[in-house]
């Protein structure tokens, strides 16, 4: 019994606290905060907190509602968008079916800033729908690191957003959300 015991304190101190010890550092050093960080340390593109997107269908990189990056968003999924039929199938054809994680017209989903940047250069024109409205309050600032323009989001911003309004985004969006989708992982 007693050499049994002195087998299992010999077994955690070789193994199980070296573990322990690991995960305690990666907690410190911040390797498991980007999917924890509150969205109130995010700004959006104005600059701003950061505002909650969507919960119906849940989405976000973190599948947290927010359209917040990271270094582990490679796509950067950064814009607040309103999805159409015209840019479903514009996304389709470029290789990212978003219908196939249950994505329909009408949803609010976080959208990768080089595809609708790629969408809003195919448009033929501003009310082209092929170009998915946005949500200024609701777009992450990196959205402007990469290659998107304030001048460009606030040409295609909703009509609340496009009138200075913001708030509450679920309340004052001209166009419902859809309720498909759930937690969704995009294929891209």
């Amino acid at each position: 019994m007693q050499q049994n015991l002195q087998t299992v304190v010999k077994n955690f101190f070789v193994f199980g606290l070296p573990i322990l010890l690991s995960i305690f550092v990666a907690f410190e050093l911040g390797y498991f905060n980007m999917a924890t960080k509150p969205s109130n340390h995010n700004l959006n593109v104005l600059k701003k907190p950061l505002a909650l997107f969507s919960q119906s269908p849940m989405t976000g990189f973190y599948r947290d509602g927010y359209c917040r990056t990271g270094p582990e968003d490679g796509g950067n999924h950064a814009v607040a968008g309103v999805l159409t039929k015209e840019f479903l199938d514009f996304s389709a054809s470029r290789g990212n079916n978003l219908r196939s994680i249950g994505l329909e017209p009408g949803c609010k989903w976080c959208l990768c800033t080089a595809r609708w940047k790629e969408a809003m250069e195919a448009a033929k024109g501003t009310e082209d729908p092929v170009v998915p409205k946005v949500f200024l309050h609701a777009t992450h600032e990196s959205a402007l690191d990469n290659g998107i323009t304030m001048d460009a989001l606030k040409k295609y911003a909703a009509e609340p957003e496009a009138a200075g309004g913001g708030g509450s985004l679920e309340r004052k969006a001209p166009i419902s959300p859809g309720t498909k989708g759930g937690i969704a992982k995009e294929t891209h």
